[in-house]
């Protein structure tokens, strides 16, 4: 079981620092080690038993590693140590505040130009971001906010309680297979199925979490039923929760047609409301995201 203090001072560090830019970092490390697999197995025949192995594998790969070194701490009884990895694994694992910061730049290169904006969101979204407009590339930083707290803080988080750093660091891997190849391009469809799937049941529990938290932060539980009936308007099984919360508290529309790698998918839309985004939404938005991960890190403490 995690050390609260550990838990206190990774937060702490994430808070005040976001991603460290200039230290190596875990997701930097799975990703060589998923596009080395991709590249090397994802053609010819089987390309789903390949994909499904590599995702287990690596999963499984680093869930065992990262027990290892905590078992050796545990054998050498350094208890300090042993905290001070668990706090460096949390601080890397946690990705609260970078995506806050990357989503304030977005609204801010707006203000400069539209180009500006397009390139500022093309760093955090997946789709193709060429032909947005100013309000499409609004609503796409805010979708991947609202998304991201449930990817990048609540399910790590919820991971950690459940088991240990261990966890943590290995929802990391299958969420960073998701993002790699856990799409329904032609390339992605066999290869990455299975990583999708893994995705999919990890984020289960943690995307619904996040909209009860947001909803709850907010105080508005009655957002509750919006959410209800909006979350499940989404390709993912999990993201139109969170997505569906932030609408709600806006009151505004998300969702829609997107394109991805030169192919477009109709997504359905999530709320009525088609206004104009402002920046005083995005500090709405920013604000609940902050409260929604202060509430999870309660629960932990209480929980751990």
């Amino acid at each position: 079981m995690t050390n609260p203090i550990a838990l206190l001072v990774g937060w702490l560090l994430d808070l005040v620092f976001g991603d460290p830019q200039r230290l190596p970092h875990p997701v930097v490390w799975f990703g060589r080690m998923i596009s080395f697999a991709e590249h090397r197995l994802n053609h010819g025949a089987h390309r789903r038993l390949k994909g499904a192995l590599t995702a287990i594998s690596l999963i499984l790969l680093v869930f065992a590693a990262t027990s290892a070194i905590r078992y050796g701490f545990l054998s050498l009884n350094a208890p300090l140590e042993l905290s001070i990895f668990d706090a460096i694994i949390i601080f890397y694992c946690l990705a609260g505040t970078t995506l806050i910061r990357e989503v304030r730049q977005v609204f801010l290169a707006l203000d400069r130009s539209l180009d500006d904006g397009r390139a500022q969101v093309a760093r955090i979204v997946g789709r193709d971001t060429s032909e947005l407009s100013a309000q499409e590339v609004r609503t796409a930083a805010l979708e991947t906010l609202a998304e991201n707290l449930s990817d990048g803080v609540i399910a790590p988080l919820f991971w950690l309680l459940l088991l240990g750093t261990p966890g943590m660091l290995a929802y990391k891997m299958v969420n960073t297979l998701d993002s790699m190849i856990g799409y329904r391009t032609e390339r992605y469809r066999d290869f990455g199925c299975w990583a999708a799937h893994i995705d999919d049941a990890a984020n289960y529990i943690p995307a619904r979490l996040t909209a009860l938290l947001m909803v709850l932060c907010s105080g508005r539980p009655g957002l509750l039923r919006f959410v209800w009936r909006y979350g499940r308007c989404h390709a993912s099984p999990n993201s139109g929760y969170p997505e569906a919360a932030l609408a709600g508290i806006l009151n505004c529309r998300f969702g829609g047609p997107h394109t991805y790698f030169g192919e477009r998918f109709d997504k359905p839309f999530i709320g009525n409301n088609d206004r104009p985004l402002t920046t005083a939404d995005m500090r709405v938005a920013v604000r609940t995201n902050r409260l929604a991960e202060m509430a999870m890190i309660l629960i932990l403490h209480i929980g751990l």
